[in-house]
């Protein structure tokens, strides 16, 4: 088995370099197999100047200090030698992680804002071999203590911020740790960053009834809140619905059969018949049911709506998901079932809204009566 360093001439006049591997080796990205490794390193061809001859030189040195190490790589696999990655870069490897989100507006933000974050950490170097739990622990530090926003410099990042850019590299480590870049998890000798506590708005049963007998100045805009507040969908999964998603059976009546967009996990999800009635005629295609909908158009059209329903929360569509969630738990569903069907991957996700809807507490509260009398139970009597 050899790693051959070659050279392509382009149609452009450059000079390409590329690696020649023999046998053939499977692509860590396509999963195809492959025998050329492509660098994205180029020669001037000729050099016109001392420069020009200078960055060849450099190009071709380091090409071949590439070659060799891959070279090694394979040797070392057919003895059955696991080759260490502790000096290689490890922030190519974050940001390969952090491009697999581009697809997700929202998600991806998060990465890259973390990713900058680290980065400024670092001082743009950091080695797989640096990732000890010292590091982590200094890292921690930086976030609590010193991290500003990479958009605002002279602002601190809040407390969720620290905990999300913390656990986004987390997660990147633990690929690494997949991909056997590294032997052992430091993270398991850190204790983490705490979660801060959320408040999470909702709509009351009373509330969402109210706004649903109120008229809105869009249609899909009712149609896509109401769906929501009936299902739990999240808007990206709400507009991108299907016609040939929605599946009948006598047992399980309508259902849904869907992708999330957020963790990609496959969901069967019943619907109601007063969910479905939202959907209106739809027909059974690859079709959306609400089109190219864009809910962002619409938003001061939802502030004007509850504001004609009388509702004074500050609402978004996500809370429209938390009103389901809150009122599952209101009406007695066990917090495991709810977890299941907002498609949660952990259930301590899910205990978020049992903090805001504990029926338990309610109850206890209700249990003392001394037969007060006050103005407010007059009123009502």
């Amino acid at each position: 088995m050899r790693v051959t360093l070659r050279k392509r001439l382009l149609k452009t006049g450059r000079i390409s370099l590329y690696l020649d591997h023999y046998p053939p080796i499977i692509h860590p990205e396509s999963g195809k197999i492959t025998r050329w490794e492509y660098l994205d390193m180029y020669l001037y061809n000729p050099p016109r100047d001392e420069m020009e001859k200078r960055h060849n030189k450099d190009m071709e040195t380091l090409a071949r200090s590439i070659a060799s190490t891959r070279q090694l790589d394979r040797l070392a696999g057919k003895f059955g030698i696991k080759r260490s990655s502790q000096f290689d870069d490890f922030l190519p490897f974050y940001e390969k992680q952090m491009n697999k989100w581009i697809g997700n507006p929202n998600t991806h933000g998060g990465w890259v804002a973390s990713y900058k974050t680290f980065v400024q950490f670092c001082k743009g170097q950091c080695n797989f071999g640096d990732i000890t739990p010292q590091f982590i622990n200094e890292y921690k530090e930086f976030l609590e203590k010193k991290a500003t926003r990479i958009n605002s410099p002279k602002m601190r990042i809040s407390q969720n911020s620290c905990y999300t850019y913390y656990n986004k590299l987390r997660a990147t480590v633990r690929e690494a740790l997949v991909f056997g870049h590294i032997i052992s998890n430091p993270f398991d000798a850190v204790k983490g960053i705490q979660q801060p506590e959320t408040y999470r708005e909702f709509l009351t049963k009373e509330e969402l009834l109210k706004l649903y007998n109120t008229q809105a100045e869009s249609d899909l805009l009712k149609r896509t809140c109401m769906f929501s507040a009936l299902t739990g969908l999240r808007l990206g999964d709400v507009t991108k619905l299907r016609g040939d998603q929605i599946q009948h059976s006598e047992n399980l009546g309508y259902f849904i059969r869907f992708t999330q967009s957020k963790t990609k996990g496959m969901e069967t999800l019943p619907i109601s018949d007063e969910a479905l009635g939202l959907l209106g005629d739809y027909e059974e295609s690859s079709e959306r049911i609400f089109g190219d909908y864009n809910f962002q158009r619409d938003y001061a059209n939802l502030n004007r709506w509850l504001q004609s329903a009388g509702i004074r929360k500050k609402i978004t569509f996500h809370n429209f998901r938390h009103t389901f969630a809150t009122l599952q738990l209101a009406e007695g569903t066990d917090i495991y079932t709810v977890s299941k069907l907002l498609g949660h991957k952990h259930i301590h996700t899910t205990q978020i809204y049992g903090k805001v809807m504990d029926t338990t507490k309610t109850k206890a509260m209700k249990s003392i009566q001394l037969g007060f009398k006050s103005d407010k139970n007059e009123q009502q009597s």
